[in-house]
C-alpha cells in the first residue's frame, strides 16, 4: 500500500457530484480529506489517497476524464 496526497480543483458544474465517495465505492482506494474550501463557483480539497499504485492510478485518471484539476501536494497539509 502506497500513499500518495493531491489537491482536486472541482470546476462549478462537479461541485455538488459525489467525486470523492465515487472513489472509494468504485476502486480500491481510501480517501483521507486533510483539507477543503467548496464554494459555489469552486472548490479544493487536498486528499490523502491510499491503496496500490495502479489503483490510486486508475482512480485519478477517472477524476481527471471529469474535468477536475489534480495537482501533487508534499508534506502533510494538516501537521506541517
Amino acid at each position: 500500500m502506497v500513499n500518495k496526497r493531491v489537491k482536486f480543483t472541482f470546476p462549478p458544474v462537479l461541485i455538488t457530484e459525489p467525486v470523492i465517495h465515487k472513489i472509494g465505492q468504485d476502486f480500491n482506494v481510501v480517501t483521507n480529506i486533510r483539507q477543503a474550501d467548496v464554494r459555489e463557483e469552486m472548490g479544493w480539497v487536498v486528499l490523502e489517497l491510499t491503496g496500490t499504485t495502479g489503483e490510486i492510478e486508475k482512480s485519478l485518471d477517472w477524476v481527471r476524464s471529469l474535468g477536475v484539476r489534480i495537482d501533487p501536494v508534499g508534506g502533510d497539509v494538516v501537521e506541517g
